[in-house]
């Protein structure tokens, strides 16, 4: 697709709290495709950076191509491509080329990030890697980001999510005994690594103010992984337990899981010995307190299955949204287990205004809502300044900046430069 006029600017949030502005002035080359560069690059852009998509002449982003939808595949603006990449701009350009590299060079000179996510040593035999780079701008922060980092002997295997997932120990506790080794129902690796190279973007840039040099991040999807196993690893690590897939119960706790309600599944988080009899209370079972199977944490860990039965069949008097009102007013964690369209639409999500309309009139669409950042500030919110933008829809704007006239920019796209 080609450059067209630019698109009107995204609404503000509905609230009193304007767009957050702490990465304004920070430039970012992002040459990533798909989720876990786009992701990293867009969380900075909610940020107010200025993140400008490098993309390959052909296509562009993988992502533009990806999505539910058919029709915005074929117009290069999949819904995965809409997802992740609003506020951001766009240049397309072939690195394969002799000038897409000198193109490239030049747009380093003023840049503070190159975010890319090729496999290991691409970007060096290119002839942009961070060595090369770095000679051009000393402050210049590079992230790679790769399946398995850019050591150890797996580091040129291709890395799609799936494959992390089964490789980081993931899989085989998700599910229980018997339907075990499951995917997580989302590219989960591949958010965690573009989480991790947002926050070790951010942490460079910080460092950078008071060193003024920039740095070469490796972020590897598999260690990203392992990192948030948290409780999992240590468990194994430190007290020799191989940790083994449970289901929807919580191997901490019990009773801690999946319930049965009247009309569907209910969360409850009983941890703690009050809790437990707080809800054996609210549920009319005073007497599991006294029953010896269920006495202490342990017992109740060793009973489980007994214990749930009881619950389950306490609870199937009501609707689960009646039981988690008042559970939760007990003091006791509930929450009903809901559908993606079923939280979007809630109370909760509308008040903390996560969802955001962005003006777009492309492909027959009449605005997009995309999910901004997991959180705000006290005095602003991570919010998209932009719609997505189409393939190489800034390259007037951002070549030009750089000294070349709209003639040339032509030439070197009759050339597929970009």
């Amino acid at each position: 697709m080609s450059e067209t006029a630019a698109l009107p600017p995204a609404d503000l949030p509905p609230a009193d709290l304007p767009r957050a502005d702490l990465l304004s002035g920070v430039r970012v080359l992002d040459l990533t495709n798909v989720l876990s560069g786009p992701y990293c690059t867009y969380q900075m852009a909610l940020l107010g950076a200025e993140v400008i998509k490098v993309e390959n002449p052909d296509g562009g982003d993988l992502a533009r191509q990806l999505g539910a939808s058919t029709e915005l595949n074929r117009e290069f603006l999949g819904t995965s491509f809409l997802a992740q990449n609003a506020g951001k701009k766009s240049v397309s350009l072939n690195l394969k080329t002799p000038e897409g590299r000198d193109l490239f060079q030049r747009l380093v000179k003023d840049a503070d990030v190159v975010v890319e996510n090729f496999r290991p040593g691409v970007m060096d035999r290119l002839g942009v890697g961070y060595e090369a780079l770095k000679e051009i701008n000393p402050g210049i922060i590079f992230c790679a980001i790769s399946g398995f980092g850019q050591e150890g002997p797996l580091r040129g295997n291709p890395a799609y999510d799936q494959i992390v997932q089964g490789m980081s120990g993931v899989m085989s506790i998700t599910g229980d005994q018997d339907s075990a080794p499951l995917r997580v129902g989302y590219p989960l690796c591949d958010t965690l690594g573009g989480l991790s190279s947002a926050f070790a973007i951010a942490s460079a840039l910080y460092a950078r103010k008071e060193t003024g040099k920039g740095r070469f991040i490796d972020v590897s999807m598999l260690d990203s992984t392992i990192s948030v196993l948290g409780w999992v690893v240590s468990n194994y690590l430190l007290a020799g337990v191989e940790p083994r897939a449970v289901g929807n119960q919580n191997m901490t706790a019990a009773p801690s899981g999946v319930f049965t309600a009247a009309d569907g599944p209910l969360n409850i988080a009983a941890n703690k010995q009050e809790q437990f009899e707080a809800l054996a209370r609210q549920i009319g079972r005073e007497d599991l307190i006294a029953d010896p199977r269920f006495a202490g944490r342990e017992d109740r860990k060793a009973h489980r299955a007994a214990l749930n039965v009881e619950i389950n069949a306490a609870l199937a008097r009501r609707p689960a949204a009646e039981w988690e009102a008042e559970l939760n007013r007990a003091g006791i964690p509930s929450g009903r287990v809901m559908t993606v369209p079923e939280v979007l639409a809630s109370e909760q999500v509308k008040s903390r205004r996560l969802v955001q309309h962005i003006p777009f009139d492309q492909a027959g669409l009449d605005g997009i809502e995309v999910v901004r950042s997991g959180f705000r500030f006290g005095d602003s919110e991570p919010a998209a300044r932009s719609a997505p933008p189409l393939l190489g829809e800034h390259n007037e704007e951002i070549y030009g900046e750089i000294g070349l006239s709209p003639a040339e920019i032509a030439q070197l796209r009759e050339r597929k430069v970009v």
